[in-house]
């Protein structure tokens, strides 16, 4: 793999970072120690215009080229923060905090963006301004929301803006991507199905939301099978479901399910709203009861740009050799959506081994053999972006 020589000098010290990290998870926009860990780095490398609080822990180290006859700007994001997930790796740098561990890789994605940091900090060979945006709580609590709300791109200046995350599945240090929708918007909803509570040896006397909530769940599968358009993805799945009693002889008052709708189109995003909101409430007065849909939209499509993500794919190529150009969209979802809304740019996928625990799984672990392709596409995307005059 060409990688740049200086990340395979430094390979060992930015995996002991990464290491070090993923034995101090934090979660949410709470990353106090995580945060002050890479300022401390930053400044050690000489990068003194840092920008701290940023989402509340969030941090923007700004680094110049040697020449700036352009003015080009092009920012670098990595996410900061770990999942409530209790570890089971058994590894020797496994999480020091129960209950709390970083089972998607963004360890190794802010231990990647460190190190390129200090080699663009080190070699400066580019023709304008790198912004590297280091954001919190990307795991639900939309960080790159908050970070945009705050005026980041226009305080900072930032024209494009890019990021990275890691691939199960996918060699290490291969790179894929593809054009427009990349990762699902993502929402959530909770129904309630309220009917009449009753003895289990009478349902006649009663009205039983179980039975409703069975018909609802097997109903909304049809917004998939039926009503949208079978070239176009949509995921509704019911990830749990209680009722008021667990009582084995009681008919329950009310039954609560809650799930999420992935969409890649905002189109079938807003089909899938009404037809989730149409469908339970039918469904529920049909057997009697009723039914109350709270529906709350969450992070939007991540949407790669054409153009940039063709430079994305070029920096990625010269790293790698090669790289996926059509990668299939990703049911998951991002907060970089909110990035790329405000500004152009790509998100792109970097391999992280054909074996081992997929993201958010309790025996996940970063692969530190994709540290110097990630890194080195880190850098290669400032140094071609804004090639030194």
């Amino acid at each position: 793999m060409p990688i740049k020589n200086r990340f395979a000098e430094t390979h060992a010290d930015i995996t002991a970072w990464r290491r070090h990290l993923h034995e101090i998870p934090e979660l949410d926009f709470d990353l106090f120690e995580t945060s002050k860990f890479v300022e401390e780095r930053l400044r050690s490398f000489g990068i003194t215009d840092i920008t701290t609080g940023v989402a509340k822990t969030g941090l923007v180290a700004v680094i110049k080229g040697k020449t700036d006859t352009k003015g080009r700007v092009i920012g670098l994001r990595a996410d900061m923060d770990a999942l409530p997930i209790e570890e089971a790796t058994g590894l020797d740098y496994a999480s020091k905090t129960p209950g709390k561990m970083h089972a998607c890789g963004h360890d190794g994605h802010t231990a990647m963006l460190l190190g390129a940091a200090q080699y663009l900090a080190e070699t400066r060979n580019f023709d304008g301004t790198a912004v590297l945006l280091f954001q919190p709580a990307e795991e639900g609590g939309g960080g790159g929301r908050v970070m945009v709300e705050e005026g980041i791109m226009d305080r900072f200046g930032v024209q494009e803006v890019y990021g990275m995350h890691n691939m199960p599945g996918l060699k290490a240090g291969e790179f894929a991507i593809c054009k427009g929708p990349l990762l699902a918007a993502t929402d959530e909803f909770v129904l309630t199905v309220t009917g009449q509570g009753g003895h289990a040896a009478a349902p006649h006397e009663a009205v039983d939301p179980n039975v409703a909530s069975a018909h609802v769940i097997l109903g909304v599968q049809s917004i998939a099978s039926r009503i949208t358009d079978p070239l176009k993805q949509v995921v509704v799945s019911i990830c749990a479901l209680h009722s008021d009693t667990d009582a084995h002889n009681v008919i329950p008052q009310s039954v609560t399910m809650r799930g999420t709708v992935r969409t890649l189109d905002a189109g079938v995003r807003d089909l899938a709203e009404t037809s989730l909101k149409r469908i339970v409430e039918a469904t529920a007065q049909a057997h009697g009861c009723t039914a109350d849909v709270a529906y709350v939209r969450g992070y939007p499509v991540t949407v790669n740009a054409d153009e940039n993500t063709d430079y994305a794919a070029e920096a990625a190529a010269a790293v790698a050799g090669s790289v996926i150009t059509d990668t299939p969209p990703i049911m998951a979802g991002e907060d970089f959506s909110y990035m790329l809304e405000a500004r152009p740019g790509a998100y792109i996928m970097v391999g992280n081994g054909e074996e081992g625990a997929t993201v958010h799984h309790p025996a996940y672990d970063f692969d530190d053999d994709t540290i110097p392709a990630g890194c080195s596409w880190f850098a290669e995307m400032i140094e071609r972006r804004m090639p030194a005059a």
